[in-house]
């Protein structure tokens, strides 16, 4: 199997199911340009709150855990004070 020759070909599949799919193929080339730009500015934020918050979050829920896994009576103690 050719990888340079199946991939490029692959790829435009792709994209022309997605232009099926969304019905982008009817759209003016203008309209195209709008669509695709909102379309890649949400995933774009999407992967950046992903990589962000999921990353804070997974921070401090490891936190949690490692703090339970510790010393517990120290924990209660602590707590208690």
């Amino acid at each position: 199997m050719d990888v340079k020759r199946s991939t490029p070909s692959y790829l435009y599949w792709l994209f022309c199911q997605f232009e099926l799919i969304t019905c982008s193929y009817l759209m003016e080339p203008w309209e195209k340009v709008l669509f695709y730009s909102f379309n890649l500015a949400v995933a774009g934020l999407l992967l950046y709150t992903a990589y962000v918050c999921l990353a804070f979050h997974l921070s401090l829920a490891l936190q949690l855990l490692w703090s339970f896994l510790g010393n517990p009576r120290e924990n209660a103690l602590s707590v208690v004070k």
